[in-house]
């Protein structure tokens, strides 16, 4: 089994949102804001090659939106998910498997592209299944008014409408599953309803990949949660208990929206759980 980075593109997004009722003096030393309190952010994906499977975990924003949508997240850098695919060798056609931790538009708007010739939306990925699971498919389609904004129709339905989804199980306990895809998952409530947490081992060591329940290495305090989330106050202990794991076990945490870091492990300390060591994937696997 091999795992690449696949960088779908930066953006920025308000501090204050992403850390929600932390002050600014405490957050800005590890996530440090410009003049219009705005942070930067990565849409790190994550490509797993095993056998003949390509797996791609979550795919960024996309590009079919209006100028005026990216215009709110300021997109900065060079990087696209195209390129970075062709970087380890890869196309988007080669894809065997899209698996989507959550609906939101930054982790699965690259699922959809705009056909110019049909003058309609098709899936990005077209020899690819697409994996959510039923309830957190309920959840995006029928959307509270808080997420509402996050849960794009354009990215969602087309996918359904494809005939390329597939829902995972759901687990019969609240800890980690092992998924049709070979790798287990964690399912996480307090950011969205059944976000879904992938655990893949590889020679021996578990990377965790830790989408919007970890989404810098600035949020491992407990309180230090994002205002985005529906339910705060469930995310801190499964935080708690998915640091804890990782302090015991050593195990690798790839960040999804760290623009700086790509994969941190963590140790207990007299203040919980904090950083321990930072890795590029290139340190870890060349």
């Amino acid at each position: 089994m091999k795992l690449f980075p696949i960088e779908a593109g930066n953006f920025k997004l308000d501090g204050g949102a992403m850390f929600g009722v932390v002050p600014k003096t405490l957050w800005s030393k590890t996530n440090p804001a410009d003049q219009n309190n705005m942070i930067d952010i990565a849409a790190r994906c994550l490509l797993i090659e095993e056998g003949g499977r390509l797996i791609l975990i979550d795919n960024g924003m996309g590009s079919k939106q209006s100028e005026k949508f990216f215009g709110y997240y300021y997109p900065w850098g060079e990087f696209t998910l195209d390129n970075s695919l062709k970087q380890v060798g890869f196309h988007r056609d080669d894809i065997t498997d899209v698996f989507l931790t959550h609906l939101h538009f930054d982790h699965c708007g690259g699922s959809i592209q705009w056909n110019k010739d049909h003058s309609g939306y098709e899936t990005a990925f077209k020899n690819a299944t697409y994996w959510s699971n039923k309830d957190h498919w309920e959840w995006a389609t029928q959307p509270n008014r808080r997420e509402q904004a996050s849960f794009l129709k354009e990215n969602i339905l087309p996918i359904h409408e494809s005939g390329q989804l597939k829902f995972t199980s759901l687990p019969e306990s609240d800890f980690i599953k092992q998924s049709e895809l070979g790798f287990g998952i964690f399912f996480a409530n307090g950011h969205t309803d059944k976000q879904m947490i992938p655990h893949i081992i590889v020679d021996d060591r578990t990377f965790v990949f830790m989408a919007d329940l970890l989404p810098t290495a600035g949020h491992l305090p407990l309180p230090f949660v994002m205002g985005y989330d529906t339910r705060p106050l469930l995310t801190m202990p499964e935080k708690e208990k998915l640091l804890n794991l990782a302090a015991d076990h050593h195990y690798y945490l790839i960040l999804e929206h760290d623009a700086h870091n790509e994969i941190i492990t963590v140790k207990h300390t007299e203040k919980g759980v904090r950083l321990d060591q930072r890795f590029t994937f290139n340190e870890l696997f060349n």
